[in-house]
Formats: structure tokens, C-alpha cells, sequence
């Protein structure tokens, strides 16, 4: 049966988006191929074939899969590790962490964890992709400046970096600059028609082919025309766990980075992408790029919203954008010798500098001072330290702040009043006036909304008053949610009151809530006539029990 995505097929609208998207993505395909150390013609293979499995088996209409800035920047990590601890298989282990990333996406998306993925702070992923974007442009430095990228990532490149200045070539600094100038000021009303980052190219090379000698700067040199070589799986036993954590790293950011742009994609389709088909089909064309030696890929936002904006609605256009590209590939593949690499330096440079969430950094110390904690401090994790590190402690450090502030908004909906002080708490006119004849004899311990361990202490610091009162009654009416924390406090309190000799009734109407204290044993404390649903029965027992 044809999948429903291909049911809004619009001819001519995929086609235009098909032959537009390859377009963009040619020069960012080889920047990326040359970036991560594997070379153009693995990034080619890449938006290749990362783009042709993702469109015939994800799960979105108009999304556009190929390798982007964060994936390069953590295959170029892979790829030069392994490289310099085995020179003649790093190659192929390196490959192999692609496929088992890929096989990771299909593992979640098998278990439906799709709508998971993208449930961390804003300040978080900010910090990170903010974090990707600084090394990529850290790495593209000594690129840029004519020299080959040194190994040790960003610590190596900055440590390098002096004698890269003093040593620079000033052709490939020209060309290099003259690539960013074309990207920074391409006029944004052009930008529809060519990609900033093909006019560049194609304006630079020509330059460089006027001015400079072919052996006097450096070039990408001629694509192996015909289908990439087989990758065979490779392990190591002494590199296993760190493939799976690196698999781990890029498979996780491959599904960040593809449902984050599936959601931008929605909401210019008004359309809803599935989110486990998504990384399952993300998945797939990340294995299949691993055994040709094609970079991994993702959801790319440039590439997505474009080909939304030209018309594209089906995933039409994401096979044929994929099919142009390997007929440049496997026809045209010598018209890439002479492009200098100093472009592909500055184009990738670009790609950093947009990578920057600018939006968040411009006004992130406004909206919110831990906020603005939060993503630098991931950022320089990120950049400085280790990607999972940076997500792992910025995640639980966020999670706290928001714990802390949920139990200050939750202890506000633990109350404990009597007959003198009642205006917080939701009782009827009928019902105030029971409490009120209690005269004082009476603790009403009313909570509200979902209770979570952060509001035990709260619990506990109002029932300590129950020793002054002959009855208690505790009101779960308004309660749709408790954790096993907070049941063990509620347990706490009946007895305390027990011992105090002040007798307890319990209001629990909620039949989830009921099941949990079932659950946690705390109804066996309370006798069965003294549980009641609503709040009038309860406060005329209660009375009853005083003998008024």
C-alpha cells in the first residue's frame, strides 16, 4: 500500500523543491564531506543517500535529511579518533559507529520513544547547538587560514593556532574571505532564486582559477566517478564501549536535530510528521549511508523550509533532490577538481556562525538569569569538555531549578485551616458552616493539583498541628496526582494524628488518586467509614465524632 505521505503528491511544486534543495545542498554536501576529515565525496553520498531512504520511509511530507553542521562536527570527532589509534581500520570502525547510530534511531523509534527526544529545557538545546556551531567554526580556522585541520579538535586547533597565523597563506585567506563577504551580504531577495552558498562557490572557484596557479592553492581534486566502496562492519574490542557511546552521541543528536526541524517543518505545513516512522526511517538511511562510507545525516532546517516554501508536499521531492545529486555524482564528478578548499572552509564557517541560536544569546539574560546559566554553561561543556557531559549536567541542572520552583508553587496548595480562617480553601456557605461550628475542634487539610515529593515537607509541616485538634480531615478532592514520596507523607500525617488521639476522615473522590493510596497501603490506616466523597458528609461526620 503507498504510504500516505505521497497521497498530496504536487508535481510541480516537489519537482522545483527537488531540483532547488540540491542545489543547496551540493556546496554544503562536499563543505561537509571535507570538514569531517572523510572527504567531498562522502559528503556527497551522504545527502545522497541519507536523503533518498529518509524521504521513501520517514515519517514526515516535506522534511529534507542530509548531513548538517552538528552531525559533521561529531563524525569529524569519531573519524579523527579512531584514525589516530588504528591508521587502517579507523576508516571503517568509524562507519560502523554510523550504522550502529542508525540502528539506535531505529531501536527508538521501534519503541515509540520518538515524542521523548525533544523533551529537554530550551536553554539546553540552545546551549548545545550554540555549542556545535563555535567548534565547527573553531575546526574550519586553520581551513581557512591554508592549512590542513591539525588533530586534537578544539583543543589542538587553539593550541596550533599561533603558528597556523604566523605560517597563513594569504591566497586561501583571500579566498576565504571572499566566501564569507558573498555569504554575509547576498541580498536575502535573491537567496529564492540561487543559494548564497552556490554563488560563492561557483564565483570563488572561477577567481581563484584566474588569480592563483591549480597547485598554488588547495584543492578538493576530482570525485571518484561510480557508486562508493562497501564498508564491512569493524569492531574492537578494546574501542567497543567508546563506538557505542559515540553511536549513542550521534544518534541522539541525529534525532534532536531531526524532530526539531520536522516540528519547523509542521508548522509551515500545518501538517503532523510521526515522529517514530521519523527516526525509524532516519535510522535506515543512516545505516545504509555507513556501509558505502557516507557521512550520517539529519533534518536539515535550510533544506526543509526551503523546499516547503517552493511548493514541495510529499517526500517526492526529497527523491528526486536525492537523484540529481548522484546523477552530478556519478556524471559530473570532475567538475569539483578545481574548487578550492578554502571555500568549503568558509562556507562551512557560515554554517557555524548560523548554527548560533543569536535569538536566545541576544536576550537570554532578560528573560531569564538561570536560564542564561544554564546555556553558556552547556555551551562551554559543549565546546571545551564532552557533548554527553554538557546535555547530561545541563538537563539535571535545569530539572532542578524547575523542581525547586514547582515545590514552591506546590506548597502554596497544601492548606490547613479551621473554623477562623477559611477564604483559601473552596467550601460551600453550607459547608463553612460546619467548620465553623466546630469551633476550632476541627483541622481541614486541603491540597490541590498534582503532588510530588518536592511538597512532603510542606505535608508534614502542617499536620504537625493535628495534636491540637480531636479531628482531621484531609481533602484530596482537587488532587489528580500523587508519587510515592508524598503517599508516604500522607501515611505519616494519619498516623501522627492517630497517636495524637485526633481522629481522621479522609476525602478522596478521585479514582486515580484512590488506586495510588490503595496502592501505598494508606487507606488500611482510615477506617472505611470514615472515607467519604464529598466535602458536606465529611465535615457532618466529623462534627458527629465531637458529639456537636
Amino acid at each position: 500500500m503507498l504510504d500516505k505521505r505521497f497521497n498530496d503528491i504536487n508535481f510541480k511544486g516537489d519537482i522545483f523543491g527537488g531540483v532547488t534543495t540540491a542545489v543547496i545542498s551540493l556546496p554544503l554536501a562536499l563543505a561537509f564531506g571535507v570538514a569531517s576529515g572523510a572527504g567531498a565525496e562522502a559528503g556527497l553520498w551522504g545527502a545522497i543517500l541519507v536523503g533518498f531512504f529518509a524521504a521513501m520511509f520517514g515519517g514526515s511530507t516535506s522534511l529534507i535529511s542530509e548531513p548538517t553542521g552538528p552531525m559533521t562536527v561529531i563524525m569529524t570527532a569519531v573519524l579523527t579518533s579512531m584514525m589516530a589509534k588504528y591508521p587502517e581500520s579507523g576508516l571503517a570502525m568509524s562507519f560502523t559507529v554510523v550504522m550502529m547510530a542508525g540502528a539506535f534511531q531505529v531501536l527508538l523509534g521501534t519503541l515509540k520513544l520518538g515524542k521523548y527526544v525533544t523533551l529537554m529545557p530550551y536553554s539546553v538545546i540552545s546551549g548545545f547547538m550554540s555549542g556545535i556551531g563555535v567548534i565547527l567554526i573553531i575546526l574550519q580556522l586553520s581551513p581557512l587560514l591554508g592549512h590542513p585541520a591539525p588533530s586534537g579538535g578544539v583543543s589542538g586547533t587553539l593550541a596550533e593556532l599561533p603558528n597556523t597565523i604566523v605560517n597563513l597563506k594569504f591566497s586561501e585567506l583571500f579566498l576565504g574571505i571572499m566566501t564569507l563577504a558573498i555569504l554575509f551580504f547576498y541580498p536575502s531577495k535573491y537567496k529564492k532564486y540561487v543559494p548564497a552558498q552556490l554563488i560563492a562557490l561557483v564565483v570563488v572557484t572561477l577567481v581563484s582559477m584566474m588569480l592563483f596557479s591549480q597547485d598554488s592553492v588547495r584543492r578538493i581534486g576530482e570525485i571518484p566517478v561510480g557508486l562508493p566502496d562497501f564498508v564491512f562492519p569493524q569492531f574492537n574490542a578494546e574501542m567497543f564501549t567508546t563506538m557505542i557511546i559515540d553511536a549513542l552521541v550521534l544518534g541522539t543528536l541525529g534525532c534532536i536535530d531531526t524532530l526539531l526541524t520536522a516540528v519547523i517543518g509542521d508548522s509551515l505545513t500545518r501538517k503532523e510528521h510521526d515522529s517514530d516512522k521519523e527516526l525509524r526511517g532516519q535510522g535506515f538511511a543512516n545505516i545504509i549511508a555507513g556501509f558505502f562510507g557516507a557521512l550520517p545525516g539529519a533534518g536539515a532546517t535550510m533544506g526543509t523550509v526551503t523546499n516547503i516554501q517552493v511548493g514541495a508536499r510529499s517526500p517526492l521531492s526529497g527523491i528526486i533532490r536525492a537523484l540529481i545529486l548522484a546523477l552530478v555524482v556519478l556524471v559530473a564528478g570532475g567538475l569539483t577538481e578545481p574548487i578550492p578548499m578554502a571555500v568549503l572552509a568558509g562556507i562551512a564557517v557560515y554554517v557555524g556562525f548560523n548554527i548560533l541560536d543569536w535569538s536566545f544569546i541576544q536576550r537570554a539574560h532578560k528573560v531569564s538569569l538561570q536560564g542564561m546559566i544554564v546555556m553558556y554553561g552547556v555551551m562551554l561543556l559543549t565546546v571545551f569538555v564532552d557533548l554527553i557531559i554538557a546535555v547530561g549536567l545541563g538537563v539535571f541542572i535545569s530539572n532542578i531549578m524547575i523542581i525547586e520552583r514547582l515545590s514552591r508553587e506546590q506548597a502554596r496548595q497544601v492548606r490547613a485551616i479551621s473554623d477562623t480562617d477559611g477564604d483559601n480553601i473552596p467550601l460551600s456557605n453550607s459547608e463553612r458552616a460546619l467548620l465553623d461550628k466546630a469551633n476550632g475542634e476541627v483541622l481541614y487539610l486541603y491540597l490541590s493539583g498534582p503532588m510530588i515529593f518536592s511538597v512532603s515537607k510542606a505535608i508534614a509541616r502542617q499536620h504537625s498541628k493535628a495534636s491540637d485538634y480531636s479531628a482531621m480531615i484531609l481533602d484530596l478532592t482537587d488532587v489528580p496526582l500523587i508519587d510515592v514520596t508524598v503517599g508516604l507523607a500522607l501515611e505519616n500525617a494519619i498516623k501522627d494524628a492517630l497517636d495524637a488521639k485526633c481522629e481522621v476522615f479522609l476525602l478522596c473522590p478521585n479514582e486515580q488518586t484512590h488506586q495510588q493510596l490503595e496502592k501505598f497501603k494508606v487507606l488500611d490506616l482510615v477506617p472505611e467509614q470514615n472515607s467519604f466523597s464529598q466535602r458536606y458528609d465529611a465535615l457532618q461526620a466529623a462534627l458527629n465524632s465531637l458529639g456537636k
